[in-house]
């Protein structure tokens, strides 16, 4: 065992980050996260500090408030609700009003460039945009051609 998790009873009873147990919790752990991550250049026990929060307080809010099943356009509509935007604001996002309106129908799919925009204007991970039916494949499977006789 390493000296560092010798005793972990010790390092909590001094304050190491543990898992939270309630908002308030959450609230100073956010707290110092965002301080963390709104440094340029964090150093490498920076991150450490930032994968380890980002670790504990998804944990807390996936436990905590889960998030029903939803797809893209019932969360898009949802955070346009939420935030007073119409389809007419989201052109910078989707490109034109007809295609926001497409989307919302649930007549085309929201793209990799569209969940990266609307996820930064709403201030929400990318994530909350998918779903089994719109899930977008990081990479495509490209059959490869037979070769012909050729030697």
């Amino acid at each position: 065992m390493s000296q560092t998790l010798a005793d972990p009873v010790e390092m909590i009873r001094r304050g190491a980050p543990r898992l939270l147990r309630s908002d308030e919790e959450l609230t100073e752990y956010s707290r110092a996260l965002f301080s963390l991550t709104s440094k340029p250049k964090p150093t490498a026990a920076e991150q450490e500090a930032i994968d380890l929060l980002t670790l504990l307080v998804e944990q807390y809010e996936t436990v905590r408030y889960p998030l029903p099943e939803a797809r893209a356009a019932e969360v898009l509509r949802l955070l346009m609700e939420r935030n007073g935007v119409s389809e007419g604001k989201l052109t910078p996002e989707v490109g034109f009003q007809a295609s926001a309106s497409l989307i919302l129908l649930g007549k085309r799919q929201l793209n990799r460039g569209h969940i990266a925009r609307l996820s930064r204007r709403f201030h929400v991970s990318p994530a909350v945009f998918f779903d089994e039916k719109s899930a977008i494949p990081l990479r495509r499977k490209i059959k490869k051609k037979a070769r012909s006789g050729r030697s």
